[in-house]
């Protein structure tokens, strides 16, 4: 991999719906890139894109595989294309940086990974909230012990997603290609950080629902779960797409020595009265809020790691445990039983 600080990107975007703005704001933000390209099959969409950020506007992203021009492409498109456009896109000496999921199943994400080290690039995922001062701190309270050891946790996910937000879409809502729902597409930032800082469950016995859009949707808008650790402590899940608003996120860990509650700040509350307060760094203010700030954070490291040459810290490896969490909850839907993660 090269190692020149100095190195300058040239980058695609693939996929202009909804997140990809996102992406290319935050790429314009770091100096030592520019965007090259925004392709979709959408015409119209990939050439807005164009005119808005510059670059060129393409419909065919396999025009992008022998472009000499594109060292890194970034995948905003539909899930079920992540896992063949990014082994595509490695294979053909490109850096890749996906969105959530990175697969539709662990087989997926795990040749992903191979794809990755066998080409010798950088294949990274974009769980941005670990990137939040918030869920920083949460994690080295865990870490450090300074609480005593964790009894327990909990989180509860209720956001809005109406009938418009899957009908107006040819994936979103389907088995087969968003492969899930509230799970895969929202939830999954939020699993991703409990099992960052509190380490993978052994074990899960969860369901999932079709609560409110059971006449739209073909995969679930509400699930919940319980994990369970190898030291026997207990995390409750609960997760719905059927609310009234994007509520924030709410995250509570209870240590021998403190509660600490993650709503936006991280409040942590000691047993002898004592309070400390995280105050988020990076907040955004637009309609997508509740995404959070951290798009930013997390690809201003990845380009710094690939210019100096640095592993990057969210690569294949460390988005593969969010899919693996999934994939067992939806199999112990399916068998009504606990199953091992």
């Amino acid at each position: 991999m090269d190692k020149d600080a100095t190195r300058r990107f040239r980058v695609a975007v693939v996929g202009c719906g909804a997140i990809h703005a996102t992406h290319a704001d935050a790429l314009a933000e770091i100096p030592n890139v520019s965007v090259a390209a925004f392709c979709d099959v959408v015409p119209e969409r990939a050439e807005a894109s164009a005119a808005r950020c510059g670059g060129r506007a393409e419909t065919d992203w396999t025009r992008l595989l022998a472009d000499p021009g594109i060292d890194a492409v970034h995948l905003c498109t539909p899930h079920d294309l992540h896992a063949p456009m990014a082994r595509a896109f490695l294979g053909a000496g490109k850096h890749v940086f996906t969105e959530k999921p990175m697969g539709l199943s662990v087989d997926e994400g795990e040749a992903m990974v191979r794809a990755a080290d066998e080409s010798g690039r950088t294949l990274g995922v974009c769980f941005q909230n670990r990137c939040n001062a918030t869920s920083l701190a949460l994690r080295d309270l865990v870490r450090s012990g300074r609480a005593g050891r964790v009894r327990g946790a909990r989180a509860l996910l209720t956001w809005s997603r109406d009938a418009e937000y899957y009908t107006g879409s040819d994936w979103k809502g389907t088995w087969r290609r968003e492969g899930g729902g509230v799970l895969i597409n929202q939830a999954i930032h939020t699993i991703d950080l409990l099992q960052w800082a509190l380490g993978l469950p052994a074990e899960l016995k969860g369901t999932v629902d079709r609560r409110s859009l059971a006449d739209v949707i073909e995969v679930e808008d509400t699930a919940e779960a319980t994990f369970r650790h190898v030291d026997g402590t207990r995390t409750y899940v609960f997760v719905t797409n059927g609310y009234v608003t994007d509520a924030p996120v709410e995250i509570e860990v209870v240590f021998e020595k403190a509660t600490a509650r993650l709503r936006g700040e991280l409040v942590v509350t000691w047993d002898d009265g004592h309070v400390e307060t995280v105050a988020e760094r990076s907040v955004r203010t637009d309609a997508k809020a509740y995404w959070g700030g951290g798009h930013r954070d997390i690809l201003r490291d990845f380009y710094e790691c690939l210019a100096a040459g640095r592993p990057f810290a969210l690569d294949g490896r460390e988005g593969l445990p969010a899919l693996r969490i999934l994939r067992a909850w939806y199999e112990s839907d399916r068998k009504r039983d606990w199953v091992r993660v």
